[in-house]
């Protein structure tokens, strides 16, 4: 799966693989100290680290998550995510 999507120097880089009505499946690459801003979605989303080390701030709180590693963010609570180091993940949307 981390071979779907590939790194771009200084961008975050996204691809979709699943969009149906019950939800989506997205792979990201995050060049090293890319990220995303604190944001909040209406769906429960579920993170799994494919490579690298991120860093993942729910309402404030920081974790650090490397390959292998998952986190779950419930529905309307403010996240953000940070490469600490390059990392690939697979973001799980659950809309239904």
């Amino acid at each position: 799966m981390a071979d779907l999507v590939d790194y771009q120097k200084g961008s975050v880089v996204s691809r979709t693989i699943v969009d149906k009505k019950a939800g989506t499946v997205t792979l990201f690459a995050f060049d090293k100290g890319e990220g995303l801003s604190e944001h909040a979605v209406p769906y429960d989303v579920l993170v799994y680290l494919l490579d690298g080390v991120a860093e993942v701030k729910i309402e404030g709180t920081p974790f650090l998550l490397k390959e292998g590693e998952f986190v779950v963010m419930l529905a309307r609570k403010p996240h953000a995510l940070r490469a600490v180091e390059r990392f690939k993940m697979v973001l799980i949307m659950v809309h239904a």
